[in-house]
């Protein structure tokens, strides 16, 4: 993996190539970003660049014997730990690498659920054990075969529990010319014992034009489609590239629609809307909530002056301006949170056709007779 290959993140990617060049390596860093940012992708990267025999400028060379083993995860002085399903006590990271290596190679933006698919997971809840702790205190004890450093990537250490105690020496006195990187995305649930004895990396979210981008390049996707994907996956690489895989349809146009039907009490226009969101599948209908929520937030912007912050296309801004000069933010907030809630409901199968006749009953009341639930204060047009 280089840096070239990572969407985004220019700014930590030169942190990263400086820390090198200035021999300013820590051993114990810390990549702790949101899920689809790329933290992971970076932190192998940064191995690659560290063991590199050719750096160059801004990249490691990609071509060297280094570079080479480590494009396939097979470098002899790089070691991955991670979370798995455990069938045996004395199952460590090493007994799923073949699995570990598919996975990374076909999306270093995995999630702990793409990374369920690659493994037999039943009903396991997955973690990193006592038996791969001490799998990592023996890698680490060997001295480098090839590289100047002998390179462990941990990726999502909020799985370690009680456990990671045992890791503490060997990250706060490790051998010589030993790194330790650990991929995290929750900082609070990392053990502060480890948090402590880390350099800590922080990666943000990736923008929307890096990911528009990335999607028009790589996913030869139409300029609105990839415009309407970045701004649904709210910077993350992982849903996008997952959306891609769903129907492409756009939302805003079907949501624009449910919304003026329910403003003008179309009752016939509303039962023809739920029957078609019905049909749209479970991943489709979450992404569709996930639209309707991240749109009123948009009008929420307008109407609270701060157009200039509004991240929607040209078209769609177009009509979130038109559509904020006839609700205001208290009905808006009150719909996000139906939203919301259906969101909550469809993720746990409720009836869709109950779900969305529900929620177009509830919207009629906040558009049409402007009526707000209990604890929502009016504020007249």
């Amino acid at each position: 993996m280089q840096f070239k290959y990572i969407i985004g993140q220019e700014a930590v990617k030169q942190r990263l190539i400086n820390s090198v060049t200035e021999n300013r390596v820590s051993h114990a860093q810390l990549f702790l970003g949101p899920e689809g940012s790329g933290s992971l992708a970076l932190a192998v990267a940064y191995a690659q660049y560290v063991s590199c025999e050719d750096k160059q400028p801004n990249d490691s060379c990609g071509v060297c014997a280094s570079c080479r083993k480590y494009q396939k995860l097979m470098h002899p002085d790089l070691h991955f730990s991670y979370p798995f399903f455990a069938k045996h006590k004395d199952d460590t990271a090493l007994t799923f690498i073949e699995q570990w290596r598919d996975a990374f190679t076909a999306n270093p933006y995995l999630n702990l659920d793409t990374w369920r698919g690659y493994l037999d997971a039943e009903n396991k809840q997955a973690n990193i054990n006592i038996a791969e702790c001490h799998q990592i205190i023996k890698k680490l004890s060997f001295k480098p075969f090839e590289s100047e450093y002998k390179i462990l990537i941990l990726w999502l250490p909020e799985y370690l529990d009680k456990e990671g105690n045992s890791l503490l020496k060997v990250i706060e006195e490790p051998q010589p010319n030993t790194l330790f990187l650990l991929v995290a995305q929750n900082q609070d649930q990392i053990l502060n014992t480890i948090l402590s004895r880390t350099q800590l990396i922080k990666v943000p979210c990736l923008n929307f034009d890096d990911i528009k981008s990335e999607l028009l390049s790589k996913h030869n996707q139409t300029e609105t489609a990839a415009a309407e994907i970045a701004y649904l996956s709210n910077g993350n690489m992982t849903e996008a590239l997952q959306m891609l895989q769903q129907d492409t349809k756009s939302y805003h146009t079907l949501f624009v629609q449910w919304l003026r039907s329910c403003f003008s009490n179309k009752g016939s226009e509303a039962l023809s809307f739920t029957d078609q969101a019905a049909k749209m599948g479970r991943e489709n209908q979450k992404n569709f909530m996930r639209y309707g929520i991240s749109f009123l937030r948009e009008c929420c912007l307008i109407l609270a002056g701060a157009e200039a912050m509004v991240k929607l296309p040209a078209h769609e801004k177009e009509t979130a301006t038109k559509m904020a000069s006839v609700m205001n933010i208290p009905q808006a907030q009150a719909i996000i949170t139906e939203l919301e809630k259906a969101h909550y409901h469809i993720e746990r199968n409720a009836n869709p056709k109950i779900l969305f006749l529900d929620v177009s009953l509830q919207i009629i009341k906040i558009l049409h007779f402007k009526t707000l639930p209990a604890g929502i204060h009016y504020i007249p047009n």
